[in-house]
Formats: structure tokens, C-alpha cells, sequence
């Protein structure tokens, strides 16, 4: 059977990432928090939270990690689907997978700046054979 989790940051940060702190730089905040675009969350809610970089940060960049989630198989098959603003020309998202037995992160997805104040919607499927945190 497929179930699948809601991660909305709503009353805080969602299951996947709850265990950690957050890393310095993200801070979980909304549209009306009067700090800068985006002014509403992807459905269009501005009191709906949402992660943001803070503007110290922006020269710098800042890691989120999930908790760890378990191998998929051909009955397991794990999408993650998010939604994602970027603000500046010079800012890049990554998304990067470690399995259990490496120390590296090997860079699975990614965008850069020019997709101007918008939201965006993105669907990423991992595989792996053992357990790994994104």
C-alpha cells in the first residue's frame, strides 16, 4: 500500500524533519511575517508557514535534513514532491541523498535563480537498496 506524509510546517516543522534543529539560516515563517516576497505560501495562503532563508544567509548556504527513511523496493517506491520560491539570480536549490553506509552526498536534483518570484512545484523519486536521509 502507497501512504504518504503531509509536510506543511504549519504548527512546526513537519515529521521528516522535526528530530533536528533547524539548521542556522531557515526559519519558519509566513506571508504576513513582513519580511520580503513570497507573501503567501503556493496555494496562495498568507498566513499558511513556510521555511525562507534569512537575509544573512543569502551569501551562505544552509542544509535541511530528514530524518532517516527506510530502502524501496519495487513495493516501496519513495516521490517526494515539494514546492520551492526562489528570490534571487544567484541562489541554487539542492536536493542530495546519503545512504547509510557513505559519508558523501551525491546531488540527485537541482535548480538555479531565474525562475523569479514564483512558486514552483517539483517531484523527485529515489531509489536505494538501503536506508538514507535526504
Amino acid at each position: 500500500g502507497s501512504s504518504h506524509e503531509k509536510c506543511d510546517f504549519e504548527t512546526d516543522l513537519c515529521k521528516a524533519l522535526h528530530e533536528l534543529n533547524l539548521q542556522p539560516g531557515w526559519i519558519r515563517r509566513n506571508g504576513r511575517s513582513g519580511m520580503g516576497p513570497p507573501y503567501a505560501d503556493h496555494s496562495g495562503n498568507e498566513s499558511a508557514y513556510f521555511l525562507s532563508l534569512s537575509s544573512e544567509t543569502q551569501s551562505s548556504s544552509a542544509t535541511l535534513r530528514t530524518n532517516v527513511f527506510l530502502p524501496s523496493d519495487e513495493h516501496h517506491i519513495c516521490q517526494i514532491t515539494f514546492h520551492y520560491w526562489i528570490s534571487q539570480m544567484s541562489g541554487t536549490l539542492m536536493v542530495g541523498l546519503q545512504k547509510h553506509s557513505e559519508d558523501t552526498i551525491t546531488n540527485i536534483w537541482q535548480v538555479s535563480g531565474g525562475l523569479q518570484n514564483q512558486w514552483k512545484s517539483s517531484t523527485i523519486t529515489i531509489n536505494s537498496t538501503e536506508k538514507y536521509k535526504v
